[in-house]
């Protein structure tokens, strides 16, 4: 049976993003995948904590769309993740609602591959950057896959690079939701970039 994929969108200026908005697009043609944009539903930050865990009770696959902030997310998922993952809920005694689910951080980053390592200006990994969501996703009992990434955001449009990478976005939706990519392979990837290409053989 296909799976139901939760999407949530944070971007403080979806206006100005050149990355963000297109894949946004993207991930709404797909069937089966629910899009909610934090930003545009909680302008106050007057987040409906039932209604969030009950979106997250209906689906299988969660999503953190957003551009990376300060090795981060964007305040509105921070504030997200403060008050919707509650003790008894996704975590601690009773807290099993998300047992079980697939978590995954979908980002765009202004810097180049190359800066995200041991020698480069960042020192990290994106995967080692990201581990607080890591963590987080493993004390809620989920499945945690590594980020997929466009690296270099400021330059992917001028380079051409936005095309192929929403190709391959699709192409991940689509597999995550019919459940043909292997998650042991993705799984101890630094990121999905690594085991994913345009490639229909290489999605299975």
């Amino acid at each position: 049976m296909p799976r139901n994929i939760l999407i949530l969108f944070a971007h403080p200026s979806l206006h100005r993003s050149e990355a963000n908005a297109p894949l946004l697009a993207t991930a709404r043609q797909v069937d089966g995948v629910s899009v909610i944009d934090l930003y545009a539903e909680y302008p106050n930050f007057a987040i409906d904590i039932d209604k969030e865990q009950q979106r997250l009770r209906q689906h299988e696959i969660i999503i953190f769309m957003h551009p990376l902030y300060w090795y981060s997310t964007p305040a509105m998922l921070k504030e997200w993740q403060d008050l919707v993952l509650e003790y008894g809920f996704a975590y601690g005694a009773g807290g099993t609602e998300l047992k079980d689910k697939i978590f995954l951080s979908v980002t765009t980053a202004g810097a180049n591959a190359d800066a995200y390592c041991a020698e480069g200006f960042n020192h990290f990994s994106l995967r080692e950057l990201m581990r607080p969501l890591e963590q987080t996703a493993r004390i809620c009992g989920m499945h945690y896959l590594p980020p997929f990434v466009l690296y270099g955001a400021r330059t992917a449009g001028d380079e051409n690079r936005i095309q192929p990478h929403l190709e391959r976005w699709q192409r991940l939706l689509i597999a995550l939701r019919d459940n043909t990519l292997d998650l042991n392979r993705a799984q101890s990837a630094a990121s999905l970039n690594d085991v994913l290409s345009l490639s229909a053989e290489d999605m299975s």
